[in-house]
């Protein structure tokens, strides 16, 4: 199976379902209407439940072709947490807290780089590249024997699926990631290969936007033809109001065909075959976004600022298998960039600002998310199961 038909192959019955809903004008349809309290994307309360959630669930922090080498090492700070992530000798993938166990200072400054050994520029402890173990302290004999069994850099559970890097960041009992993302999902990715492919492109882009916006606007069937009505731009390539949305779990994944499988259709040809004809965009909860193109996969992950809820990152990387890797298509994927680029940073991104400064100045009010929006409702569902779950009332959201 190639990379270039993998993603729709594995749901052979979203085509006939595109096909249907093209002919019948209509999309999937969610149980109910949602609403969605406003204080949701401005209240800090609010902000740190999500945060204490996040922190508990085995998030991406990052690729295995960001170490490729055995104490090779990227450094990066994660809601609030600096980290250390460094390949061991056996392949695995070691998470530690950037941290000196002396005084607290970053055992390591650099972004990136290859080392046997961290030390601390304050006092001079040194840590071991393989496991983090405390290696050296200087004065010992004037300072006082310090037990090194208990003063190794602070590990957090980590593992590596599909070429990604999972950690934990808490010290709740972690689960496995094959469980947490669930045989569906593991079976979206798969094809894929990405652990055989690069980050061909990383960027991240800071934002005065709550991060559950952001991720609202990567999942919305309705807004491309009102948004991006230029043309050759998203509005013109996609059918809208046309999706079909799989839960998986906490999970899921949107199908929107694209505007060429209408033409067929239209034209009297028979789709069935036209699986290259639909897109897909596919939450992995809560805050990573898969958008897979023929020929790469594009991985979004929205990190809430934790100081201020209306603010977050977004770092985009563009994931390429390494034997496709071609100067056409890295032009591909360069154009593919810029097309992004340019509709987040002129349409999508200054529309959700707009919202999230309305929210601001109306934070006892509420947005409304209707039945033939189930794809942008299944964030939101879910962050109410796991935060509020049975409770109703004010500040959580509610059904109609």
């Amino acid at each position: 199976m190639t990379q270039a038909t993998s993603a729709v192959a594995l749901d052979g019955d979203v085509v006939d379902r595109l096909i249907q809903l093209i002919r019948d004008n209509g999309t999937d349809l969610a149980e109910s209407a949602l609403t969605v309290p406003t204080a949701h994307f401005v209240s800090r309360e609010r902000a740190e439940a999500e945060i204490t959630l996040m922190r508990s669930l085995p998030l991406i922090v990052g690729h295995v072709s960001d170490i490729p080498d055995p104490g090779s090492f990227f450094t990066r700070t994660i809601l609030g947490i600096p980290l250390l992530v460094v390949r061991q000798k056996d392949g695995s993938v070691g998470v530690f807290r950037n941290m000196c166990r002396h005084r607290g200072g970053h055992v390591e400054p650099a972004e990136k780089g290859r080392k046997p050994i961290f030390m601390c520029q304050y006092h001079g402890w040194s840590y071991a590249a393989e496991g983090g173990a405390l290696k050296g302290v200087p004065y010992e004999e004037t300072g006082g024997k310090v037990d090194r069994r208990c003063n190794s850099l602070i590990a957090f559970p980590a593992e590596v699926r599909h070429g990604l890097i999972f950690a934990t960041l808490s010290d709740i009992e972690p689960r496995t990631v094959a469980a947490y993302l669930g045989p569906e999902i593991d079976s979206q990715i798969l094809p894929w290969q990405l652990e055989e492919s690069v980050v061909f492109i990383d960027e991240t882009i800071e934002l005065d936007i709550n991060w559950k916006l952001v991720v609202d606007g990567t999942i919305d069937s309705l807004h491309a033809q009102f948004l991006h009505p230029k043309p050759g731009g998203v509005g013109s390539r996609t059918v809208n109001h046309c999706a079909v949305f799989k839960e998986f779990g906490r999970h899921g994944k949107m199908f929107m065909a694209r505007a060429k499988l209408k033409k067929l259709l239209d034209a009297g040809e028979d789709g069935s075959a036209s699986s290259k004809y639909i897109g897909t965009v596919m939450q992995i909860f809560p805050n990573n976004v898969f958008v897979e193109a023929p020929e790469h996969v594009e991985l979004w992950s929205v990190w809430p600022n934790v100081d201020d809820p209306t603010k977050c990152s977004v770092r985009f990387r563009f994931l390429v298998r390494a034997d496709i890797l071609s100067p056409e298509l890295e032009a591909r994927v360069r154009k593919s960039w810029e097309i992004l680029r340019e509709a987040g940073m002129e349409e999508d991104f200054p529309m959700e600002a707009s919202i999230q400064r309305n929210a601001v100045s109306w934070p006892e009010g509420s947005y409304h998310y209707g039945r033939n929006e189930k794809p942008a409702q299944h964030l939101h569902r879910q962050l109410h199961k796991e935060i509020d779950g049975a409770r109703t009332g004010p500040g959580t959201i509610s059904f109609s």
